[in-house]
């Protein structure tokens, strides 16, 4: 799916109030596919075309691809909290500052490498969850509100797609 408004390439984030068990399957399959895709998605791009922001105003390909890594990291380590602690409120993090910083400037393969590591665990995981333990939450302070695995699988599963987006949308319009 893809959409007019280029800051969505594949539409909103999706807010589901209820995640059935396919979707769920689907959000756990498309999670366990992004390190490829994001992957293939900047393949053969030189330095400086990593370095290109994606839109006007937005990051460079290779500030987008750390960031979905580190945006996962925390996915992963939320996730983990929620299946271990009763409805923990996570710490929030400022994208836009971690993204000026110094290891955003490391070649995109040291965050693919990671996200190949990182989805392989975060798979594991969330394959084995059962019926309760996908109904777990936590607390965003930011939103004020619960999500469930479920819903995070959900959301995490369109956040990849989501950057790769933005990515074959750049390549697309340069003729990469």
């Amino acid at each position: 799916m893809t959409s007019p408004d280029s800051r969505y390439p594949v539409g909103p984030q999706p807010t589901p109030e209820t995640v059935s068990a396919a979707e769920r399957e689907q959000a756990v399959r498309a999670i366990a596919a992004l390190s490829a895709e994001l992957r293939s998605a900047v393949a053969g791009l030189n330095d400086t075309q990593l370095g290109t922001p994606y839109r006007d105003g937005g990051w460079t390909v290779r500030q987008v691809v750390h960031h979905v890594a580190d945006s996962h990291m925390n996915a992963y380590v939320r996730v983990k909290l929620a299946l271990t602690e009763d409805r923990p409120t996570i710490s929030p993090y400022d994208q836009d500052a971690w993204v000026k910083l110094a290891d955003m400037t490391l070649p995109a393969e040291v965050s693919l490498s990671l996200l190949d590591s990182l989805h392989t665990r975060w798979v594991a995981a969330l394959h084995h969850l059962d019926e309760a333990q996908w109904a777990r939450e936590y607390i965003h302070p930011e939103y004020g509100r619960a999500s469930s695995m479920a819903q995070v699988a959900v959301s995490y599963a369109w956040h990849g797609r989501h950057h790769t987006g933005h990515i074959l949308q750049l390549r697309e319009a340069r003729g990469w």
